[in-house]
């Protein structure tokens, strides 16, 4: 037990090595980096299958970062007479952890859906990096087919899925967010807040983004998934 422990904790300080060494960029980097990057991604799958067996939750990692991620510019919103946004600006760069905290109403999920691309602002600009592959959850959950069974609308009725670099058994996958036997079975269309909100987070999860926008994940979600997720999004390399 103690050398296992031991080989753990090993493991451990090399994905933080390796990811440290990630976000760092690439300036100047040839064949060595590409070898780094391998280790990297062999680190990022093995932990993974760690995950898998103790039921916790882990975010796939998508491509690198680079250096530009999101700026926006003199953005500008409104709808009719209501002036949501008005020439708001920033940056945010690679491995930054930003909340958006504001009244219902503020604007929250518009400014989220023009980043997205849902919405247009008035005027202004929202630019994103080259690299950056966007996964979004809504607080709505809407964009979920309700016909469908829980397995079908994680799967697409595969077998086997790829999570980010991995493959795994789907039902495997979809029961880590507690869908269990029968429950993968249920249409959509009867699920519960929470359960929503967990099927909307197993969607998103497969996907291997390498920029996250959450719009109140959190609703309706059991303590359990609240934890595993918390713990993930802390350990996400993007």
């Amino acid at each position: 037990l103690a050398q296992e422990a031991s080989q753990e904790a090993a493991r451990r300080k090399s994905i933080e090595k390796e990811l440290e060494w990630v976000r760092q960029g690439t300036k100047g980097r040839q064949s060595k980096g590409k070898a780094r990057l391998a280790r990297f991604e062999e680190l990022n799958s093995t932990e993974y299958q760690k995950r898998n067996e103790t039921n916790e939750l882990f975010i796939p990692p998508g491509p690198r970062l680079g250096d530009k991620v999101l700026e926006v510019s003199n953005l500008r919103k409104s709808y009719g007479d209501r002036l949501l946004i008005d020439d708001l600006s920033f940056s945010i760069p690679k491995g930054a952890i930003v909340g958006i905290i504001g009244p219902n109403g503020a604007g929250k999920s518009t400014l989220f859906r023009m980043i997205s691309g849902q919405e247009q602002p008035d005027s202004g600009t929202i630019t994103l990096g080259e690299t950056v592959k966007l996964a979004s959850v809504d607080q709505f959950r809407d964009s979920m087919d309700n016909s469908k069974t829980v397995w079908e609308e994680v799967s697409g009725g595969l077998d086997i899925m790829k999570i980010g670099n991995t493959e795994m058994p789907s039902r495997a996958y979809v029961g880590r967010f507690n869908f269990k036997g029968v429950d993968q079975g249920k249409r959509v269309g009867e699920l519960s807040g929470g359960e929503r909100g967990r099927l909307h987070l197993a969607k998103l999860l497969q996907v291997g983004g390498n920029m996250l926008l959450l719009d109140e994940p959190t609703n309706d979600l059991d303590i359990e998934t609240l934890r595993a997720l918390e713990n993930a999004l802390l350990e996400f390399p993007g």
